[in-house]
Formats: structure tokens, sequence, C-alpha cells
């Protein structure tokens, strides 16, 4: 009878303890779950009332606009041109007799299209800079530093402008020209939280237990930096709705015929000293969507900080708690060929 005993390396507390460092996903507990808690504590605050409240009017209006607007965007009147608010013209009309609210509504959804694809490009574009600014390789790291640090200087604007030679006035000149200035601002925000967690022990663990890295940032960093990710794009969108306002105005926005918040404020500007209220709907709008997405921003922050927000703390360590521990298991786990054999 022979008896073949475990190898060391296999039953080491080392290498188990290892194993569960690596298994540990810290932000974890911030998974889809959090989201109804973190939005619970955003209305309990009169200002995110307001926020959620705007935002939500936002999405709903632009969700009926693509079935529904009181008037054909393509209806003029030329006997009623700058009309006064009436029952056929709720808002009034624009200098083509166009109705206001149908254009107003109607740019609702332009925009909100515009804000959802310079967000993503802007999360997309950031990920990949902050993925190079803390990798392993010192080369890489810091030049794309020096490269971030060089590119945030270039304005938007003058960015739209070289776009726009080639592309003309389009939605893609907003969305890349903002979604790229955007990005950048991102990654040097997020930067030290992802370093911190690029030089964690449970990073270091993975990565001695064959891990790839793009693996570990997306199961161990991109956790950790999800607040600061979240908040910054959600400024970001703000932003956006300006920038899109801008950059229409200066012709090189949303083209001709398109509808648009900055659409509606560039052909009646320069009316505002004669017909006041054509201006006055679509900037109060604007002015109303930004101030509720930068107050959205502010108390995003708060509420996902579980520092701040007890809730969300609370709610964190009852998941914490509920969860196996990593270790444990790792540890009382038996790899093929270490056990006992007898024969």
């Amino acid at each position: 009878m022979s008896v073949h005993e475990p190898s060391p390396s296999a039953s080491s507390p080392s290498s188990a303890g290892m194993a569960g460092v690596a298994g540990h996903r810290p932000g974890a507990s911030r998974a889809p779950g959090m989201v109804p808690i973190v939005l619970r504590s955003m209305w309990r605050r009169g200002e995110g009332k307001f926020a959620l409240t705007v935002l939500g009017l936002w999405l709903a209006v632009a969700a009926v606009s693509i079935v529904w607007v009181p008037r054909p965007l393509s209806e003029t009147d030329g006997y009623h041109v700058w009309a006064a608010p009436s029952a056929g013209h709720w808002l009034g009309t624009d200098g083509t007799g166009a109705d206001v609210f149908s254009w107003l509504m109607a740019g609702s959804r332009t925009n909100l299209l515009i804000v959802v694809l310079t967000v993503l490009f802007a999360a997309a574009f950031g990920m990949l800079l902050v993925a190079a600014m803390v990798a392993r390789s010192t080369a890489l790291a810091s030049t794309s530093v020096v490269v971030v640090d060089a590119l945030i200087s270039i304005p938007t604007v003058l960015l739209a402008l070289i776009l726009a030679v080639p592309l003309g006035a389009s939605i893609t000149v907003i969305v890349v020209a903002c979604g790229f200035g955007y990005g950048l601002n991102l990654a040097r925000v997020a930067r030290p939280t992802a370093l911190l967690a690029a030089r964690s022990s449970y990073v270091e663990s993975a990565l001695a237990n064959g891990a790839s890295g793009s693996r570990v940032f997306a199961a161990h960093i991109l956790p950790n930096i999800m607040p600061v990710l979240s908040v910054q794009l959600s400024l970001s969108a703000g932003t956006a709705v300006l920038a899109e306002s801008g950059l229409t105005y200066l012709g090189i926005g949303v083209p001709s015929g398109v509808p648009s918040w900055g659409h509606s404020l560039a052909t009646s500007v320069k009316f505002i000293n004669v017909y006041p209220l054509t201006v006055l709907w679509p900037g109060l709008i604007v002015t109303l969507v930004v101030v509720a997405l930068n107050v959205f921003g502010d108390l995003l922050r708060d509420a996902a900080d579980p520092l701040s927000n007890p809730t969300l703390r609370s709610a964190g360590a009852a998941g914490s708690a509920d969860a196996p521990d990593a270790a444990d298991a790792s540890g009382a786990e038996v790899a093929p060929g270490t056990a006992k054999e007898l024969s």
C-alpha cells in the first residue's frame, strides 16, 4: 500500500489565501440592485425631486414625440408668423408660421439622442484612456498621461470647427467633438481612483493567478471607479445640451431642418427684441434640463457614496455578510490528484 500525500503548493495557506483574494471583486456590492436605493435617496431631497421630475418629463416627451406632435413640422402658416400662444398654437409660432411647441417636442428627442451618444462615446473613450494610464507598462502609462494632458487643452469648439470642414454641420460633429473632450476629462478625474485599485493587493493576486489585464480591469478596477464615472458622465450630459445649442448657433451643429432646442434658439434669437417669447421657450427648456442634469450629478455623488449614504452602506454590509467567504471556499477545495490515493 502506498500513500500519495498532497503537494505542499496545492495545500499551502498562502496559495489558498491568494486564490480567495483574487476571487474577491471590490465594488461588486454596487450591483444593479443598488440603483433603486440610490434613486430613493435622491428623491428624498427637494432638489432631487426637481431633477428627477424634469429628467423624467424630458424622457416622456421625447418618447411621445416619436409618434405624435400637435402639428406636423412641415406645416407653416404665412398668415400667422410670430403669433402669440393660443389654443391652436400653445407656445405660438416662429418666423415661418411653424408651431413652436411641436418643434420643441421633436427637438427633445434630437437632444436626447445627442446626449446619449455623447455620453457613450465619452465613456468608451475615457475608459480606454484610463486602462492605458494604469497599465503595468510604465512607458505606456507615462505616455498616456502626457498625451491626455496635452489633448485636454484643445477647446471643444476648435475641434468641432475642424471636424465640420469634412463633415459639415451634423450631429456627428457634436458627438465626436464633445465626446472626445469629455472622455479626456473623465480619464483625468478617474485616474487617481483607478490607480489605487490597480495597485491594491487583490489586483496583484489576480494577476499572479494568471488573470488577464482586461479581465482584471473589468472585474476589479472598473467597479471601483463607477461612482466617479457616473457622476462625471451626468455632468457631461448637461454640458452636451449646452454644446449642442452653441454649436448649432454657430452653424456647425444640428443641420438646418432638423428639430433641436439649439436650432429653435438659433432661428429666433435675432428677433429677441421684437418677439421675445420665441426665444424664451427653448431657452427656458435648455436651462431647466441643464440645471436638472447638474443637480442630478451632484446628488448622485452623495447618493452613490456609501460613506455619505447610510442606507447604501447598510445594504452593502448586508450583501457582504450574505456572500460566501471566497477565501474559505477556495481553501476548502481539493485539487484533482492531490487527495490521498490508496493502492
